[in-house]
This record gives C-alpha cells, structure tokens and sequence, in this order.
C-alpha cells in the first residue's frame, strides 16, 4: 500500500499506538489501514450421495475441479456468500445446510468455509468462470486433478463422515 484511501496521502508502516502489530497509517488523516484475512465461502452440492464439482475456467488453477466456492462480498452473510457463488459457478439451486469446514490457510491470508448443500434439482449449467460441471461419486472424483488443498480435505472428510453415517464439523490449518 502506498496512499492513504481516506485522503491520498502516502502511508508509512508502524505500530499504531494502542496496536501491537505494523499497520499502513496516514500520518495526515491518522486512518489506520487494516488488512485482515479474505473469507473463501463455497457449498458442497449433493444429489443422491454425488457431489457437485466444476472444472476451473480461471486462474489459478485453471482447468482443474473445484467445490462451487468465491470470495465473500460486503453486505452478504456467509450462507448468502456460499449460495450465491453455488449459482454463479454451477447455475445450481441449492438448499443450504449447515457449516461443514472451516479451513485457515494464513499463506495467503485466506479462511475457507463451506457448507453443506442439498440440490433441488438437477438443472445446473456452467457459469462465466467454469467450463464443466458434472455430478460425481467418490470413485469418480479427480483427486489429482481438484485445485485446492481446502477443497481436496473438505471432500475427504464429507466422505469420511458419509461413512460413519453422521455429519460433524471440521475446523483445521493449513500452515
């Protein structure tokens, strides 16, 4: 960062008073510009024990498969975030469930959350950033080809606990 988005003057890194960590700060304004972590929030759509998956039409990782999932915009909930990126990724009705992963991954200053998701039909089509989307079993899944380590755990422990017959949450990091 190098201007203050409060009144355009340069910005310097220091400590904050009252702040134990570096901050940009306006010497001039005395804004104080935090960078927090973006929320990744996405869905894992299943019909009849398949989960829905769309092959990447963007970077990075194009090209390979993905959980229906985007960056969480301002004035959404979580669950609206998830639902939405669930149609524009897939164009697929959902219903919500509840919260089934919730994955830091501070590398890139992300958190990835997903939730739980019935479809409610299966009309579902491509959206601008897919090239495919197809219904699939365990045995079908891509493991080599799926494009985030958030995606690759949160499908294993949705198929874990499909065979314990009980859904649980799962919280971990990925350092």
């Amino acid at each position: 960062m190098r201007f203050c988005a409060n009144c355009g003057s340069q910005v310097v890194q220091r400590v904050p008073p009252g702040d134990s960590l570096p901050r940009w700060v306006c010497d001039e304004c005395g804004e104080i510009h935090y960078q927090n972590p973006k929320l990744v929030v996405g869905t894992i759509p299943e019909h009849e024990g398949r989960i829905l998956l769309c092959r990447r039409a963007i970077e990075p990782r194009y090209g390979y498969w993905t959980l229906p999932a985007g960056f969480m915009e301002n004035d959404e909930t979580t669950a609206q975030a998830a639902a939405r990126e669930t149609q524009e990724e897939a164009g697929a009705n959902i219903e919500m469930g509840e919260a089934f992963t919730l994955i830091s991954v501070p590398r890139v200053n992300q958190v990835h959350l997903y939730y739980r998701a019935r479809l409610k039909n299966l009309e579902f089509k491509p959206g601008e950033e897919t090239l495919e989307v197809a219904l699939m079993d365990e045995g079908q899944i891509p493991w080599k080809e799926i494009a985030f380590r958030t995606v690759g755990l949160t499908l294993q422990r949705w198929f874990a606990d499909r065979g314990r017959g009980i859904f649980g949450f799962h919280s971990e990091d990925i350092a």
